[in-house]
């Protein structure tokens, strides 16, 4: 970004302000899914996109890519507030059938541009524009490979669930019409909240002046495209964005060779545990009771939320300042699921962490 950014846009926004304050965090209890930050929804449900939305891509999937203009014609704006409705009052419980492809496509669109931040986050929004503005075309795939690198767990696995929705969608373009482009068109601003910042960020003075004319400036313009070539360049590509690119595979590779360091495989750490007495199933079940006993007592920092009948589902914050979920859910039978806060390349292979181990609970 520094090499081609202009002097002063180097795309990174990750400043600290100069007097930091403590700011009320909003619970959310009284929304279940529209206006409800990714994070949240991974502390309730595991899920950072809630049953309701991916049973709505389902939908649009299975039974709608042959509608024309898919996510460009305009739903029927009573009929979906009244989808928004059922998704908010019965979350788990959201049934499609014949309902308008239109009007679920506004939904999942009204969806998106309801978080509280992008979908591309805060930190990075400015980023990717800025990618899509002065990197030289050949190198904008490692340059956004990396960018995505650096986006938190909820909001890349949303992203990469979305872009391989929006990949199929363009697969029927014979039937729908939709291209990458006019796809990115419809859905740039719901994703970049571009105008949305814009105006949070100006002074009603500023505000005035700006929009005095009625037409956008050439910044505004040109951000506007960058993020609907962006958008299409990543739908089109979506199926390489979320690799590691080989130079930095191999860059880490050498690092711990250097170094000399070995990380041990999982028959290594039981042979470990066996030494010291112990087995690592034993190992596990001890971390696991102990987890459910903090659940019982109910001790700090420990919170239930609603869940799915005859399952009791509590989540914890690690309170480093690091988002970080240890999250525990607990069926009838006494079964669990955990998803522990280890580092992202230490996970063992036999604890369920995500949406499969949820939803075999």
């Amino acid at each position: 970004m520094e090499k081609y950014s202009m002097s002063n846009k180097h795309g990174w926004t990750w400043s600290v302000p100069k007097f930091m304050k403590r700011m009320k965090v909003p619970d959310y209890k009284d929304k279940n899914v529209f206006g409800v930050p990714l994070i949240v929804h991974v502390q309730r449900s595991g899920q950072p996109l809630p049953l309701g939305l991916q049973q709505a891509l389902r939908y649009l999937r299975s039974q709608c890519l042959d509608q024309v203009g898919l996510f460009r014609k305009s739903g029927v704006k009573s009929r979906i507030q009244a989808l928004r409705q059922m998704n908010e009052s019965s979350p788990d419980n959201v049934n499609y059938e014949d309902q308008s492809a239109y009007d679920v496509a506004d939904m999942v669109k009204q969806f998106f541009r309801d978080l509280p931040e992008p979908l591309l986050t805060s930190k990075l929004g400015e980023t990717f524009l800025h990618i899509y503005q002065y990197v030289p075309k050949d190198q904008r795939l490692q340059a956004v490979q990396a960018a995505i690198m650096l986006m938190s767990d909820e909001n890349r696995e949303v992203l990469q669930t979305l872009l391989c929705f929006l990949s199929d969608v363009t697969s029927s373009v014979e039937e729908n019409q939709m291209t990458p482009m006019n796809i990115a068109v419809c859905l740039a601003p719901s994703l970049f909240h571009l105008n949305i910042l814009k105006k949070d960020n100006l002074s009603p003075r500023a505000m005035q002046k700006k929009y005095a004319t009625g037409r956008p400036d050439q910044k505004d313009l040109n951000e506007n495209l960058a993020a609907t070539q962006g958008l299409a360049h990543m739908i089109i590509e979506c199926n390489r964005l979320f690799e590691i690119p080989h130079e930095m595979v191999t860059q880490s590779r050498n690092s711990y060779v250097e170094a000399d360091l070995h990380a041990p495989t999982i028959g290594e750490l039981c042979k470990q545990l066996e030494d010291d007495d112990g087995t690592y199933q034993t190992h596990m079940e001890g971390r696991l009771q102990n987890l459910l006993k903090e659940a019982r007592e109910k001790s700090k920092y420990w919170m239930s939320c609603s869940s799915s009948d005859n399952t009791e589902l509590y989540y914890k914050k690690v309170g480093d300042g690091n988002p970080l979920r240890t999250l525990a859910s607990v069926s009838g039978g006494g079964s669990a699921a955990i998803c522990g806060a280890e580092p992202r390349a230490a996970r063992a292979p036999s604890v369920g962490c995500g949406p499969a181990a949820m939803e075999s609970v």
